[in-house]
């Protein structure tokens, strides 16, 4: 790693957009940690893009993003400062399950973990010109139940529980964005695009964009100077779009407020 060299975080990165997403940045000089819970997908990720992009400062974090004990673990390992963080990682079981801490899979990993790895590791990134947060979300969101977010009195349904998980996304990015500002942190949302992945199949559904159509907007979020400065957003085939859902402040401060009481 050389001086002046930039060092980014990608979560869910070796989904089909996640690799699109760290392929582009490792692709503009970023040394790229990959961060998913396979070791061995990671690994055949970290080769494929050093083949890829010729950039060979491309390391590898096996993170359980469902766990806070991981997540913590992850940040305590942590060195020298954070440029970029893209929080990716998403799930969408067919099923309810639980993680081992005891908290729905879909919340733990979807909404939970963006709002994990904010806290834990925007303390590396203050006051570090330009540092930016990009959380990809989805044009599909909504039906947010704050009474009961993991599905344990209403009927589990993983396209529901997926959508609320996004609006979550949308909501938080908003609320981090303002209590960041003052660190130089910007803290933005986007849709990615419809791409054909393992969590599209999961609510079967296929795509009609590729994976570097899909990444496009989360990568002008991470790297274009267009949106240099700009936070609180949310952002849909590379422009700025309302949110109704961030524009609710009661609401954006009860789910944080939801969120760090999940210990």
């Amino acid at each position: 790693m050389h001086e002046n060299q930039k060092t980014a975080i990608v979560t869910g990165a070796y989904g089909a957009i996640g690799q699109a997403i760290a392929a582009g940045i490792a692709m503009n000089g970023y040394r790229v940690i990959l961060v998913g819970r396979d070791s061995n997908m990671l690994e055949n990720t970290r080769k494929t893009l050093v083949s890829r992009t010729g950039n060979n400062d491309i390391l590898v974090e096996a993170v359980d993003l469902g766990l806070h004990a991981d997540i913590a673990s992850f940040s305590r390992r942590w060195k020298g400062p954070l440029h970029l963080l893209v929080n990716n990682a998403a799930t969408a079981p067919r099923q309810r399950t639980e993680t081992s801490e005891g908290i729905e899979v879909q919340w733990a990993t979807n909404v939970l973990a963006y709002f994990r790895m904010t806290q834990y590791f925007h303390p590396f990134m203050e006051n570090i010109p330009d540092a930016r947060i990009v959380n990809v979300a989805s044009y599909w969101a909504g039906g947010l139940n704050l009474s009961d977010p993991e599905f344990k009195t209403r009927t589990y349904d993983n396209d529901k529980s997926y959508r609320q998980a996004k609006q979550a996304n949308r909501m938080i990015s908003a609320v981090f964005a303002e209590r960041l500002i003052q660190a130089g942190i910007t803290v933005n949302s986007c849709h990615p695009g419809d791409v054909n992945s393992k969590l599209s199949n999961a609510f079967g559904f296929g795509g009609s964009e590729s994976p570097e159509e899909g990444a496009a907007t989360p990568l002008y979020l991470s790297l274009s100077k267009d949106v240099q400065g700009i936070t609180g957003k949310y952002y849909e085939h590379l422009k700025a779009a309302a949110c109704p859902f961030s524009a609710d402040r009661n609401a954006t401060e009860a789910l944080f407020r939801l969120c760090e009481s999940a210990g």
